[in-house]
């Protein structure tokens, strides 16, 4: 498993990349890992405003469905239509192709609140050897 040294993570194994007070978000290649072969993605509607740790999608895999919580708060600018197509982008490319949702943050001081790609590995080796 990859945890990119330029993402920022959530303990419910989202990432997310920051470009000023844009931030794309998606789950993690651990995430989808543990969910199988994703066979369906349901993202929100753009202009979405959304408070950090609400609800932003559903991943479903032939396993379980999944939420997506917001790492941070702000409003939906761009969603990743492709994965209505090819769901299975999220398995392939977690990190790049797999993206869901772009946001513009309401407050910039939440990024410290996320872990960074050391303790994001630590904290997914702990759940892995209680799971």
């Amino acid at each position: 498993m990859k945890f990119p040294e330029n993402l920022r993570y959530t303990d419910k194994h989202e990432w997310l990349l920051q470009d000023g007070s844009l931030v794309t978000v998606g789950i993690t290649d651990y995430a989808q890992g543990q969910l199988g072969d994703i066979v369906f993605v349901e993202m929100p509607a753009i202009g979405t405003r959304l408070k950090r740790g609400e609800a932003i999608g559903v991943v479903e895999s032939v396993k379980a469905a999944s939420d997506v919580y917001a790492p941070v708060g702000g409003e939906v600018v761009e969603t990743n239509e492709t994965l209505i197509e090819h769901p299975e982008y999220v398995n392939l490319s977690p990190y790049d192709d797999g993206w869901m949702v772009k946001m513009k943050m309401n407050d910039l001081s939440e990024i410290s609140q996320l872990m960074d790609s050391g303790a994001y590995g630590e904290s997914v080796k702990k759940e892995s050897e209680e799971g």
